[in-house]
C-alpha cells in the first residue's frame, strides 16, 4: 500500500499545474469552455430550437437564452427520463441525480451526463486529493481506507435503462478502480436505503479498519461518529482510527460543526478541507487550509454566469461574466454545464472575497433567507452569529432553523430560532445576546429593523432536546445522503412543524 501511496500522490500532485494555469489565465478558460459547450449542444433539440450554431458571444448567448429553473427544464428532463436522447445534451444520460423538490415535486431530478461524472464530479474529487497531498507531502492518506456515507441508488419506473438516486450513490456505483479499493464499507452496505441499519452496519465494519480519512456531510458523519466511539467504548476516533489524518467535507457550513470535530478528533495535524458540490455540478474547493475561501474551479466543463441579488426578481435580470464581478458582492450563481444545464439557476448565492484567483464564500440560497421585513439575513450571517455565541460560552451546535414572527396588533416582529445544542452554553441568555448583537453587527439592515425594537424584537430562542432534528428529519424520510436541515426560511413552514411535534411530545 506505500508504494500505491507513493505513485498516486504523484501523479494527484501533476494536477496542481493544471490548476496554476486556470488561476493564471481565468477568463481565458471560462472563454475556451464557453465555445466547447455551445458547439457540443449545436445539434441538440435545444440548440437548434435557440440555434447555437449562430451564437459567437456571451452577450448573444445571454440576449437569446432565458435563465432557467428545474422548472422550465423539467418538460425535456421528464423526456429524457422515459429514454429519449439528443434533448438538451448529445451524449447518452442514463444517470439522474435525485434532489430535494420544487413546490411542484417533491423530488428534482438532475440529468448527469458521461462527460459531467468524469470531468466534473469525479474531477473535483480527485482535485481535492491533489490539494490535500500538496498541502502535506509526506500524507499517508493512500495507506489506508475512505469512510463515504452514500445515498441509495435505484432504477426508475420510467425505462428500465434509466436511473436516479443521490448523487453520491451515482458517484460510489460509478467509480474508478483506483478508487473503489480504497474506500470502505462494500458498496452493499454504504447504498443501504435504510440510514439506521446503515450507519450501524458501517460503525461494525469499519472499526475493523485502518481509516485515514471521512468524507461527507458533517451531519451525517457526527452520527457515525458517535456510534463508533459507543461500539468501541472510546473517548475519540483517534482510538479507534490512529492513522485517521484527513476529512473532506460539503453540503453545509462548517462553522457550527468545527469545535465539535475537535473534540471527536482532538489532533492539531488533523486536515479539514471543503469542498462546493451538488447535483447539478462541483463548483469549488478549499485549497488552503488555514483560510475557509474557496477556490473556483474553471475547468470542469462549467460556464458561469453571476446575478447580483438586487436584481434577482427583474423582469429580465442581467447577469455578469466572472471578469465583471466585484468583491463582497452577493450573487445568484447561474452555469450552464456538461449535462445540459443551460442558464440554469443553481439557487446557490455566493459572494467573491479574492479576485487574483477567483475565491468565494457561499453565503446561502436563493430560497434559504428571512427578509420578512427588509432585515435581508441570509445564512452566512446565522452562521456567523452562531459561531461568536458559541465561542463566548463554550457551545456547540448540532442544528438550527429559523424563520419569522409576523407583525401581531401593536407587537413587532421578531426572528424565531430552534437549536439543538451538542455541548450547552454555560450561559443561555449570554448565547442569546451576543447572537443578537453578531447579527446587528454583520447584518446592517438587521440592525435597523432591531433599532429600539421598531420593527423586530430580541429574537424568540428555543434550546431543544437532544434528537430533535434527526427525529423531525426521520419523519420526512430524509435521514442521510445529501439531506440537510434548512437552515432560514421566509416564512413558518419549517418551525411550526418543529414546535408542533415537541409540543406533542
Amino acid at each position: 500500500m506505500a508504494l500505491i501511496n507513493s505513485i498516486f500522490t504523484w501523479i494527484m500532485k501533476k494536477r496542481i499545474h493544471q490548476i496554476e494555469l486556470f488561476m493564471k489565465y481565468p477568463h481565458e478558460v471560462q472563454d475556451e469552455w464557453f465555445q466547447s459547450l455551445i458547439s457540443t449542444a449545436e445539434a441538440t433539440e435545444w440548440g437548434k430550437k435557440y440555434d447555437y450554431n449562430s451564437i459567437l458571444t456571451p452577450e448573444t448567448y445571454k440576449e437569446r437564452v432565458p435563465i432557467q429553473d428545474y422548472n422550465s427544464l423539467k418538460p425535456y428532463i421528464d423526456r429524457m427520463i422515459k429514454g429519449e436522447q439528443n434533448i438538451l445534451w448529445p451524449s447518452d444520460i442514463k444517470w439522474f441525480a435525485k434532489s430535494s423538490g420544487t413546490t411542484a415535486d417533491r423530488s428534482k431530478f438532475i440529468p448527469v451526463s458521461e462527460e459531467a461524472l468524469e470531468d466534473c464530479h469525479y474531477q473535483g474529487g480527485k482535485d481535492m486529493l491533489s490539494v490535500y497531498c500538496h498541502n502535506r507531502p509526506d500524507t499517508k492518506i493512500l495507506t489506508g481506507k475512505t469512510v463515504v456515507l452514500g445515498g441509495s441508488s435505484q432504477i426508475n419506473s420510467f425505462n428500465p435503462d434509466s436511473y436516479y438516486g443521490d448523487l453520491s450513490s451515482i458517484i460510489l456505483r460509478n467509480l474508478p478502480f483506483w478508487a473503489e479499493i480504497h474506500r470502505t464499507p462494500d458498496l452493499e452496505t454504504t447504498l443501504n436505503p435504510n440510514f439506521e441499519e446503515k450507519i450501524e452496519t458501517v460503525a461494525q465494519i469499519t472499526l475493523r479498519e485502518n481509516v485515514t480519512n471521512l468524507s461527507g456531510v458533517p451531519t451525517w458523519n457526527v452520527v457515525l461518529a458517535k456510534r463508533v466511539l459507543e461500539i468501541a467504548g472510546k473517548e475519540n476516533l483517534l482510538e479507534v482510527w490512529p492513522n485517521l489524518e484527513f476529512y473532506s467535507h460539503g453540503g453545509v457550513s462548517f462553522k457550527p460543526y468545527r469545535e465539535h470535530f475537535r473534540k471527536l478528533i482532538p489532533s492539531d495535524s488533523m486536515y479539514y478541507l471543503e469542498n462546493y458540490n451538488a447535483s447539478e455540478g462541483y463548483f469549488a474547493l478549499q485549497d488552503q487550509s488555514d483560510s475557509e475561501d474557496l477556490l473556483l474551479m474553471l475547468d470542469y466543463g462549467i460556464y458561469y454566469e453571476f446575478l447580483p441579488m438586487e436584481n434577482l426578481f427583474d423582469e429580465h435580470p442581467k447577469t455578469l461574466r466572472l471578469d465583471e464581478v466585484e468583491l463582497g458582492r452577493n450573487y445568484a450563481l447561474i452555469i450552464s454545464t456538461n449535462a445540459g444545464l443551460w442558464r440554469y439557476m443553481l439557487g446557490d448565492t455566493i459572494k467573491f472575497v479574492n479576485l487574483h484567483p477567483y475565491r468565494i464564500q457561499v453565503t446561502g440560497r436563493t430560497k434559504q433567507y428571512i427578509n420578512t421585513f427588509g432585515e435581508e439575513v441570509i445564512v452566512d450571517n446565522a452562521d456567523d452569529a452562531l459561531k461568536r455565541a458559541c465561542a463566548e460560552t463554550g457551545a456547540t451546535i448540532r442544528d438550527y432553523t429559523a424563520g419569522p414572527v409576523y407583525f401581531k396588533d401593536s407587537e413587532a416582529g421578531a426572528h424565531e430560532w430552534i437549536i439543538e445544542f451538542e455541548e450547552q452554553p454555560d450561559d443561555f441568555d449570554k448565547f442569546c445576546q451576543v447572537m443578537d448583537a453578531t447579527l446587528r453587527e454583520v447584518n446592517s439592515d438587521y440592525d435597523a429593523k432591531r433599532f429600539n425594537d421598531m420593527a423586530l424584537r430580541f429574537p424568540i430562542i428555543h434550546n431543544v432536546p437532544d434528537g430533535t432534528f434527526y427525529r423531525w428529519m426521520k419523519s420526512r424520510g430524509k435521514l442521510g445522503g445529501q439531506n440537510k436541515v434548512p437552515r432560514l426560511a421566509n416564512e413558518r413552514t419549517y418551525l411550526d412543524d418543529i414546535l408542533e411535534r415537541l409540543n406533542r411530545t
